[in-house]
């Protein structure tokens, strides 16, 4: 279990970029919007499955509080409690006035 969660865990971390675009395809996530823990563990079930990797929600957990850690190391992330970010992420800024509808 350990080297499986190790192996996701680096496979993460060397696509964080495309991991993000992942999640930002998938949530509504903007520079400046909070983001929530559970939308970011449930992101990186789906991310890991669309790479035909099964992860447990338990291992699910755990690499979101890692990469969490990660990005908050890289201040993309920046806390505002023990389970939300705000993004602060320039290249997701948005160019368009609120919601179209």
């Amino acid at each position: 279990m350990a080297d499986k969660y190790q192996s996701n865990l680096q496979l993460l971390k060397n696509n964080d970029e495309e991991l993000l675009n992942y999640l930002k395809a998938k949530f509504p996530m903007f520079h400046n919007s909070n983001f929530f823990f559970r939308d970011f563990q449930y992101g990186i079930r789906s991310f890991l499955e669309k790479k035909e990797i099964k992860a447990s929600y338990q291992m699910a957990e755990k690499l979101a509080e890692e990469m969490a850690n990660y990005y908050e190391a890289k201040d993309q992330f920046l806390k505002i409690n023990h389970q939300t970010w705000k993004i602060n992420k320039q290249e997701f800024v948005t160019t368009g006035p609120g919601d179209p509808l």
